[in-house]
């Protein structure tokens, strides 16, 4: 079995998905099923549980996963390192990013770079936070880019920027036509908050606990987007980064005031494995993000 067959099989296994599998190798969904046809033919076992919705690997599917990852890995090294001989910019790039900063930034870095780059390819997949963890510890993806980046043995952090948390409310609030708002404002006000899982959930906690500020949760989601809704519906307010606000406030669907007293931040950062080798190309486009978010900051 070829590389590409190893690939594609990976591939159906990370999204779950015979027909995005098959996209992301920019091949047929017919073709895609024929390559797991052949390696369950080879293996004399199923590798791909299709009874299962969205699909899932088979036990012996795992095994299989977890031992091609490592070859590709290996062979990605390799192209990496001839690539990096002659300086060539080009090739596939995947990157796994949470809703929030996938949705807002990533889109238009990513038509920039390949507009600069025109044989490069970037490949998004947005995922829930610890997804693009797992994602990045089993190589499925070069990079990650999460709030809150976390370091540890096997993950390197690059710190990309800090985002203002602002206090995101309906238009008709009692807050709306405040120029800034201090945590004592929302005492005990009606918040819709991110599930008690997420990291940003977790530091609003902790900032409110630490000044005695208790709110009356009403709702708690695990996207940004959702949270946004609840407030345009007259629900709640909440705290959030003000890049993911913005245009539904231009738009008159919400209003964000500045928090003071003290400001609070989310940090964004770049994961990826330690000793990761990049392409030329994935250096070249994480310089542009780290080179625009140092222009943000500044």
């Amino acid at each position: 079995m070829s590389i590409d067959a190893y690939r594609i099989f990976c591939d159906v296994v990370f999204y779950q998905s015979f027909s995005r599998g098959a996209e992301a190798n920019n091949v047929t969904q017919s073709a895609a099923t024929q390559t797991i046809h052949r390696l369950e033919k080879e293996f004399g076992v199923p590798l791909i549980d299709r009874g299962k919705r969205p699909l899932a690997a088979t036990r012996e599917g795992t095994i299989c996963y977890e031992g091609f990852r490592e070859i590709l890995d290996s062979y990605d090294n390799v192209v990496t390192r001839l690539q990096s001989l002659h300086k060539q910019v080009g090739g596939l790039i995947r990157v796994a990013a949470i809703y929030s900063v996938g949705l807002h930034d990533m889109s238009c870095f990513m038509r920039e770079f390949m507009k600069m780059y025109p044989k490069a390819n970037v490949r998004l997949e947005l995922l829930h936070p610890h997804r693009v963890y797992q994602a990045v510890l089993n190589s499925e993806v070069d990079f990650g880019v999460v709030s809150y980046p976390t370091a540890s043995p096997e993950i390197n952090v690059i710190p990309l920027r800090s985002e203002e948390m602002v206090v995101v409310v309906p238009v008709d609030h009692r807050l709306a036509g405040e120029k800034t708002v201090t945590l004592a404002q929302l005492q005990n006000v009606e918040y819709v908050a991110f599930d008690r899982d997420l990291m940003i959930r977790r530091e609003t906690d902790r900032y409110m606990r630490q000044r005695g500020v208790e709110v009356n949760i009403v709702m708690e989601f695990d996207n940004i987007e959702t949270i946004k809704q609840a407030i345009e519906a007259g629900l709640g307010v909440s705290i959030l980064p003000a890049p993911t606000v913005a245009s539904a406030v231009v738009s008159g669907k919400m209003v964000s005031i500045p928090l003071v007293d003290p400001k609070l931040t989310r940090p964004i950062g770049i994961i990826h494995k330690q000793k990761k080798v990049f392409t030329v190309t994935t250096s070249k486009f994480i310089e542009m993000l780290s080179g625009a978010s140092l222009k943000g900051a500044s």
